[in-house]
């Protein structure tokens, strides 16, 4: 296993350390499971460097790599809908566009076709990151304004992910077509 996947592999077991330092009991539970939070999300930035910079990019890194990112995600959104902060619906929804997307690109891989990341997923993702954060350090600084940012930044996200996912879908619609035959 090259050094690419362990960092990875070790964004995924940062997961329960993300979710036990929310639930826990700490002072500042929050605040400190977003710094765990945005270490997590850096470790997919120098994952990715690392794996393209030194030729390290494996079928295991293509898998786990996209995996990893999703269950953190997920894990922080869901943890967000369980402690009030956002509604369920805006998570089932981005979820199920998660779903989607993945299984899309099982069928296109089937048919050995690649699909690469749109800009406009990089945008999703990024705006994803930014809303979870805000909400999990509580909107902090904006919170002292009474400006809700971080429910504005979960509202772009939502809108983001929905129309990176019609664009994926619609851009590689051919790829789709083959799997179904």
């Amino acid at each position: 296993m090259n050094l690419a996947n362990k960092i990875t592999i070790f964004r995924v077991f940062l997961v329960p350390i993300f979710m036990l330092v929310l639930y826990s009991d700490i002072k500042y539970s929050t605040y400190i499971a977003a710094g765990v939070f945005i270490f997590a999300s850096l470790t997919d930035t120098l994952d990715g460097y690392i794996a393209r910079s030194r030729n390290m990019i494996t079928n295991f890194g293509k898998f786990i790599d996209p995996l990893a990112d999703k269950v953190l995600v997920s894990a922080a959104l869901i943890s967000l809908v369980d402690l009030g902060a956002i509604p369920g619906w805006v998570v089932v929804t981005i979820i199920a566009r998660e779903f989607t997307i993945t299984g899309f690109r099982v069928i296109a891989a089937s048919e050995g076709i690649t699909i690469a990341a749109s800009p406009l997923g990089k945008i999703k993702t990024i705006t994803q990151l930014i809303a979870i954060i805000f909400l999990l350090i509580n909107n902090f600084p904006f919170n002292l304004i009474n400006f809700p940012f971080d429910m504005i930044m979960l509202y772009i996200s939502l809108f983001f992910t929905i129309v990176s996912g019609v664009d994926y879908i619609y851009r590689n619609k051919s790829a789709l077509k083959m799997g179904i035959k």
